[in-house]
């Protein structure tokens, strides 16, 4: 089974839009054909292209092939997390999605290792993430990559709102 090592991330282009909006796509149709409701709208091109710009989104490529998506930022969503979380403390995962031919290689694994790394490089404390409130598989997986739920936020107008956190040196209070 290939490795982290022959994974090659590197923020996504403003050129590589389409890439990073087919592999979206593709998570959306495949999440669909389970009978979720998550993501079943088409991809915001503006927070795509702000994010690229920002060099926030990224593309990973295994083999020259892409393969995933995601975003990394210091956004933290106001409406989930609180003031007491200290926001300021975590980078925050965004629109992970990895292509259905790379699936059941620990290909999402492999990328949130990768932004754990990239947290603790940045002098935070964890990396968080907030996924459907209605898709316990999602959630378990979260539990199996290291994260814990922190709370389940739930507005009306937010599908999204189960927020998970994992500690980027390993220790449950992240030091």
């Amino acid at each position: 089974m290939p490795t982290l090592t022959d994974l090659e991330i590197h923020p996504a282009r403003r050129d590589q839009l389409g890439e990073v909006e087919a592999l979206l796509i593709e998570a959306s149709e495949w999440l669909a054909s389970l009978g979720s409701d998550q993501w079943q709208f088409p991809p915001r091109r503006d927070r795509l292209i702000s994010a690229m710009e920002r060099g926030e989104c990224f593309l990973a490529y295994r083999d020259g092939e892409p393969i995933a998506t995601l975003t990394v930022d210091e956004q933290a969503d106001p409406e989930f997390w609180e003031p007491g979380d200290r926001p300021d403390e975590a980078l925050y995962v965004h629109r992970m999605a990895v292509a259905r031919r790379a699936a059941g290689r620990d290909v999402g694994g492999e990328l949130l290792s990768w932004a754990v790394d990239r947290a603790a490089a940045a002098g935070k404390r964890f990396l968080r993430l907030d996924a459907w409130k209605t898709n316990p598989g999602l959630h378990r997986y979260y539990l199996s990559q290291g994260f814990s739920l922190v709370r389940v936020v739930d507005l009306p107008h937010r599908p999204s709102g189960a927020l998970f956190e994992r500690a980027v040196h390993g220790r449950p209070d992240g030091r």
